[in-house]
């Protein structure tokens, strides 16, 4: 409800304008005092001001001056009398946004107070897509400016302008995934209506279904009430369906039909429900690695990526490191009221060369730990953990390769020293695909692609 503040001396005039303002939905605050005008505009969060220009000893015009200086934002409407519109062009010329003359009717009043009120609704939504646009894709932890993660706002700010397009977001565990859904919503026309997220791998299937569907009273046996599924809460907004590659086959064929119709039934239910919304999906597993292992649907990957965006690694960004540790540092520091603000040269080259297995979701952590248990002013290496140092067992990488007068391949030796490691790792896991992957910090689906490129063998 709209709050707008009377401010005149004559009291039939305030009441007469109350009984409007109320009779229309608005919530109307009234003074006959510029001094207590500039209090409630200080106190409340006033939309729109209605000022005479006349106040008995006071002065209209000083009392707008002091209203801009409060809140440089709301919008006043002056009311002047016979005799005084030199003083509100004045007025309008220090920022009112319009006058009217007494006496006045009634419609006239409600016009240009509807109009003003939309003027201010359309005020704030502009600064809001303004900040939308400069804050939310490089903001909440997506920090940096390396080529890797510049393309991924560009895809962000483009996709988003095109509300029905259908999203997959792929990238290893602690990338930011969720962080990209969000950008892509809060910058496209759907950014004031729903956004709903689902994690597809927590949920059991008959849970997941009824979660994203609904379901009608007495379609199975604990459904005692009806109850409204994700996709009808979501109607004109996004739904982001993460870890969409461990979602059961079964309930593939109901999402497939979802992206195809855009309609679908709640368990129980007889008849369709249209709906208007966004898929945003997200998953860290190889998706056409799964579609051989009949374990996802082609047809369903096809729908799915329309507009893929993939979130490298930060061990293929490292540049983007500084920043963020910058960034988490002065974050953490403020939130637990510690005095850390810089890191040491040292500690920035360890965490620099470090590979981060976790991500930015690691990296925050990490920062996050060091802030609760040491008040230094600058973090250094002996405040990190022995896996950034490298002491850890699996972190064993060889320290020098000598480079012969020829030169040198790159390519070729990266490609060998990952052969050799993953050719170790299978030896420690006696060929077990599953522990192989996680002591390499990589999803199986990658594991299986590595494991065909060097025609290492593995049981499965």
């Amino acid at each position: 409800m709209e709050k707008i503040l009377i401010v005149d001396d004559e009291a039939f005039i305030r009441e007469n304008l109350e009984r409007i303002l109320a009779g229309d939905g608005y919530r109307p605050f009234s003074t006959e005092s510029g001094e207590e005008a500039l209090r409630l505009v200080e106190e409340e969060e006033i939309d729109l001001v209605l000022l005479d220009l006349n106040l008995g000893p006071h002065s209209g015009l000083d009392v707008l001056k002091k209203l801009r200086e409060i809140d440089p934002d709301v919008l006043v409407i002056i009311i002047t009398g016979y005799g005084t519109v030199e003083s509100a062009v004045e007025a309008l010329k220090m920022g009112a946004y319009d006058y009217i003359k007494k006496p006045f009717k009634a419609d006239a009043i409600r016009l240009i107070v509807k109009l003003a009120l939309e003027t201010q609704s359309l005020r704030r939504t502009l600064r809001a897509l303004k900040r939308k646009s400069l804050d939310s894709v490089s903001s909440a932890d997506m920090v940096g400016s390396s080529p890797e993660l510049l393309q991924v706002f560009r895809q962000i700010r483009e996709v988003a302008k095109h509300e029905t397009a259908t999203v997959l977001i792929t990238g290893e565990s602690g990338t930011g995934k969720e962080l990209v859904a969000r950008a892509i919503h809060n910058l496209s026309p759907r950014s004031q209506r729903p956004f709903t997220e689902i994690n597809c791998g927590s949920l059991p299937f008959n849970l997941l279904e009824t979660e994203l569907f609904g379901h009608e009273k007495g379609a199975f046996t604990d459904a005692k009430t009806r109850k409204i599924g994700l996709f009808e809460e979501s109607n004109g907004g996004s739904i982001f369906l993460d870890e969409i590659g461990e979602m059961d086959m079964n309930l593939q064929v109901k999402l497939l039909r979802v992206l195809e119709d855009r309609k679908f039934r709640r368990l129980g239910g007889v008849r369709n429900i249209d709906i208007d919304v966004r898929i945003i999906a997200a998953t860290n597993r190889e998706l056409k690695v799964a579609i051989d292992e009949k374990a996802f649907r082609e047809d369903l990957y096809y729908r799915l990526n329309v507009f893929p965006i993939h979130i490298p690694p930060l061990r293929e960004r490292r540049e983007d490191i500084p920043a963020l540790l910058d960034f988490f540092l002065k974050r953490f520091s403020r939130e637990f009221k510690k005095r850390m603000k810089e890191i040491s040269r040292e500690a920035l080259d360890l965490m620099t060369r470090y590979h981060w297995p976790g991500n930015v979701r690691e990296l925050k952590n990490l920062v996050e730990r060091i802030c609760i248990m040491h008040d230094v002013e600058i973090l250094r290496p002996e405040h990190l953990p022995t896996e950034i140092w490298g002491q850890g067992p699996s972190r064993e990488m060889p320290s020098t390769i000598d480079i012969p007068p020829e030169g040198v391949v790159l390519d070729d030796i990266i490609a060998q020293i990952e052969k050799d490691l993953v050719s170790k790792a299978l030896k420690i896991t006696g060929g077990n695909v599953a522990k192989t992957a996680r002591i390499l910090n990589v999803p199986r689906g990658t594991l299986r692609y590595k494991l065909d490129k060097y025609g290492l063998a593995a049981e499965g």
